[in-house]
């Protein structure tokens, strides 16, 4: 029954565990709405050592520093990502996402954060569907990515696909196999990967360039050898950044392309095509999030190598957000199992989810902006962007009453009209302009089971709309706490 974590009095063991829990958002959620799950003594405890005087003085402290350094700063992240060769109405930025699946938060951000880049600099955006994996992608996805990106407000001045491009990135790829700068591979994947890991030269790295041009030529005819291939850039054999040793570019697949048919055998990878595509669509400034730094280099790389216009890259954290999975290849594994009925599903991270779970989309674009374009990694939690949202909805959401039909306790109250009588009221208090409500008041009323179990005899309380009651009699079922029935008195005198 001790009150502290050692001994009889607070040490620096009770200071670091009641600090560490105070800091955590999700212990302090926890204690508020499910205080049972985290067991009767920590909570004692916790309870105990935040009463206390040092504890006190340490939060009051923590909230005065925290005022002075946030004093006149905006609740808006930062936007400056350092770009360089900015010229008004020069600037074109681009969202490109891969049609595999449905827009969920993370792509929100990407895209407004690129239509903020070009709009605040008179520049455009271009609206690009990586399309180059027929395995994955459907019509279905990019219909839905647009008419996602559409409720978010924003419109691309520019649509294209990557495949659109099929036959120029193929020539580029012929011609960096021409400056010796590529080859075909035949290693089995899973050794090409242990060789890429242990810095091993590939076996097919130096072949000649006739012998790569006729072995690419049967990847594009989607032989039985040709099936066996890809082609990768000669980068570096034992680079540090692995990102850069001979990377995969093209790899050959029999699926029909949902735009091109059967016309293609072989497809250019992301980290290949971006670069090209980007650069003959005229973007000027690429951004994109920090899970591709390690290959920006690789990015760069193309445009030396092929004698590209170059362009600017810069990168964003991505929006990381406790207990979320936003993968999309692991959300399509819950929707072809059944375990939910589609990407809205309102549990899911998708724009479609969040928005059917009541997800304003001012409030999404004012939660987007507020992280910025910061590059430092960051675990989010939803509290703050629902709050966003209730700030948002608050001021013109009408009151309306519920009760839930389960046990409900019946109610008559003393001095109220014995005939009902229903006045219209305003929907809410502080918007005139919402209208009114029809609102019935009488002598019998029904009120929750889980508030009535709450009063006591004596005790006074207040009706929404109408003013104060004093609880007279309270009927239990057989001494159970279950209320059967409560009897009051009308107190509209009352405080």
């Amino acid at each position: 029954m001790r009150a502290f974590v050692c001994g009889y009095s607070a040490t620096a063991a009770d200071v670091t565990a009641w600090g560490a829990l105070r800091a955590s958002g999700v212990f302090l959620r926890n204690l508020k709405t499910k205080r049972d799950s985290l067991g009767v003594h920590v909570v004692r405890w916790y309870t105990h050592i935040d009463s206390q005087a040092f504890a006190r003085r340490l939060v009051e402290s923590l909230m005065q520093a925290s005022r002075q350094t946030n004093k006149g700063i905006k609740d808006q992240g930062s936007f400056d990502l350092g770009l360089t060769g900015i010229e008004h109405g020069k600037v074109v930025t681009r969202f490109p996402p891969e049609p595999s699946g449905y827009l969920h938060i993370g792509h929100a951000k990407a895209a407004l954060l690129n239509e903020f880049v070009a709009r605040s600099n008179g520049g455009r955006l271009l609206i690009r569907f990586d399309d180059t994996n027929p395995k994955k992608e459907k019509v279905e996805f990019e219909d839905a990515i647009l008419e996602d990106l559409a409720l978010l407000g924003i419109h691309g001045d520019m649509m294209s696909h990557t495949s659109d491009h099929f036959q120029v990135i193929y020539e580029y790829a012929l011609e960096l196999i021409r400056r010796g700068l590529a080859y075909v591979d035949n290693t089995p994947t899973e050794e090409m990967r242990a060789n890429r890991g242990e810095g091993i030269e590939s076996k097919c790295r130096r072949l000649s360039v006739a012998e790569n041009l006729e072995r690419f030529e049967q990847m594009r005819a989607g032989t039985e050898f040709g099936q066996t291939c890809c082609l990768r850039a000669k980068m570096s054999i034992d680079d540090p950044n692995k990102a850069l040793r001979d990377p995969t570019i093209y790899r050959c697949e029999k699926t029909p392309h949902h735009r091109t048919g059967t016309q293609w055998k072989i497809y250019p990878l992301y980290d290949f095509a971006c670069p090209i595509v980007d650069s003959i669509e005229g973007v000027t400034h690429a951004l994109r999030s920090s899970e591709y730094r390690d290959r920006n280099p690789q990015y760069k790389w193309f445009f030396t190598a092929l004698d590209l216009r170059p362009v600017q890259i810069m990168d964003f954290s991505r929006m990381n957000f406790a207990y979320t999975l936003l993968s999309k290849r692991k959300l399509q594994w819950f929707v072809d199992q059944g375990r939910v009925p589609g990407w809205d599903d309102p549990r899911f991270p998708t724009v479609r989810g969040i928005r059917r779970r009541g997800m304003t989309i001012e409030a999404l674009r004012q939660y987007v902006l507020m992280q910025g374009a910061s590059q430092r990694d960051m675990l989010l939690d939803w509290d703050k962007i629902w709050a966003t949202n209730k700030k948002v909805i608050d001021p013109k959401a009408p009151r309306h009453t519920a009760l839930l039909k389960q046990a409900l306790v019946p109610t008559t109250i003393a001095g109220a009209p014995e005939e009902p009588e229903v006045r219209d009221m305003l929907r809410h208090k502080k918007a005139p302009e919402l209208g009114t409500k029809r609102t019935v008041f009488s002598s019998q009323l029904f009120i929750d089971q889980e508030d009535a179990a709450e009063l006591e005899v004596g005790e006074e309380l207040t009706l929404m709309d109408w003013g104060n009651a004093i609880v007279e009699r309270i009927e239990r079922l057989d001494d159970s706490p279950v209320v059967s029935a409560l009897h009051l008195r009308l107190h509209l005198e009352g405080d």
